[in-house]
């Protein structure tokens, strides 16, 4: 009938096949194009090189994105009655040690004779300023001063504010000591004092200074010549909380310089007390632990976790009339914020990885073949205006005589 059997052919081979291949072909969900419809073309295979490429690249940053985490900044009132506040210090003051006198007042009322508890050594200024001039941080010189901005220096103190990088630091760094001081020699002037050390003080705010004997406190026979002070300085580090040497701070790395004797340097501190977590949310694992735990306590039960203290400092600093009623000196006034700063740095599931880039890869490739087609329309379109896209093989209605 149709004319197979006389040319030889099996009709049933035209046919779809029974059995379980036949059925899946007709259950089909995503019916195919024959290949006689379809045309292979440079301009298609281009656009789906492109294609391929956006969705590689999507699919390269959403899983760099998932393998760092997000971070998440929560503020919260700290648990439990806080009592102490550890200071670490590491300066230079271009005084002799045994013309320093050093102390913290407290709000409380508390006097706390920091020079014996910190420790001082004498050593040369132009040593640390040879120091200065050698060492490189970032690109850039390690000692700044306060009055220059530098934008390595800004963009190592955003490093420091990350969870991988807080964890990092600290992991590699466990020994948490104060760097030696460059070695004095003989012929090396000793006109300076080194004040470093860590110290335990009350937790309230507080004013750590540093004056000339004689000044400022009732000290009997004891006078410092006016001509002899020189409160030039360069802090290596000032922290708040447990020690840790390589993260940076805002007074970290600067240095201060004056000609005028009778002056005074005061800094301003606003210290917010911080925990870094990394894995779960800082916010729950801080709120399960019990409440007569500290915090520095909580972090060491917990190697994701650390307990640290940032702070805000602004700095003034002008000459003084050479009167009793004006000490000159240097000055930190930190005063403890009644916040905790909680950042956290957590990973969704892998299943919600898989989900993301599903979406993403689709949406890549249903937008290109939309882009594709319109493209392709818009082209014939512009083909057809110009009269370059005549139809061929269609009658126009026109004979010659």
């Amino acid at each position: 009938m149709n004319g197979f059997s006389a040319h030889g052919l099996d009709e049933d081979a035209f046919s779809e096949k029974s059995g379980l291949q036949g059925g899946l072909k007709t259950f089909d969900a995503f019916p195919k194009t024959k290949s006689s419809y379809t045309a292979p073309s440079t301009r298609g295979g281009q656009w789906t090189v492109l294609v391929l490429l956006i969705c590689t690249a999507f699919t390269f940053t959403e899983f760099r994105t998932w393998l760092h985490g997000t971070e998440n900044h929560q503020f919260s009132v700290e648990k439990g009655v806080g009592h102490d506040l550890q200071m670490n210090l590491d300066m230079v003051v271009h005084m002799p040690c045994e013309t320093l006198h050093v102390n913290i007042q407290d709000a409380s009322g508390d006097r706390i004779l920091a020079g014996e508890l910190l420790q001082l050594e004498r050593t040369s200024w132009q040593l640390w300023m040879d120091k200065r001039n050698g060492e490189k941080y970032g690109g850039a010189h390690e000692y700044q001063t306060l009055s220059r901005e530098d934008t390595d220096r800004v963009a190592q103190q955003e490093a420091d504010a990350h969870v991988h990088h807080v964890l990092g630091e600290v992991r590699r760094n466990p020994r948490r000591k104060f760097a030696k001081g460059p070695k004095l020699r003989r012929r090396d002037a000793v006109d300076s004092c080194r004040i470093y050390g860590s110290l335990e003080g009350n937790k309230v705010q507080g004013d750590f200074h540093i004056t000339a004997k004689g000044h400022g406190y009732g000290m009997f026979g004891q006078h410092l010549d006016h001509e002899a002070f020189n409160f030039t300085h360069m802090v290596t580090e000032l922290s708040f909380g447990p020690h840790y040497p390589t993260l940076l701070n805002p007074l970290d790395k600067t240095i201060a310089t004056t000609e005028s004797h009778y002056y005074k340097y005061q800094y301003f501190l606003s210290v917010v007390p911080t925990i870094y977590s990394k894995g779960a949310s800082a916010l729950d694992a801080y709120t399960s632990a019990p409440s007569s735990l500290a915090p520095s306590q909580f972090s060491n039960t917990n190697k994701n976790l650390v307990f640290t203290n940032q702070y805000a400092a602004t700095s003034q600093g002008g000459n003084l009339p050479e009167s009793p009623f004006f000490v000159p000196g240097i000055f930190f006034k930190y005063n403890i914020e009644p916040i905790l700063l909680l950042v956290s740095e957590e990973r969704s599931s892998f299943l919600s990885l898989l989900i993301r880039l599903v979406n993403t890869v689709s949406g890549v490739m249903v937008t290109g073949g939309w882009v594709y087609q319109i493209s392709g329309w818009l082209g014939a379109l512009l083909l057809k205006r110009k009269g370059r896209g005549k139809s061929e093989g269609v009658l126009t209605g026109k004979h010659d005589d």
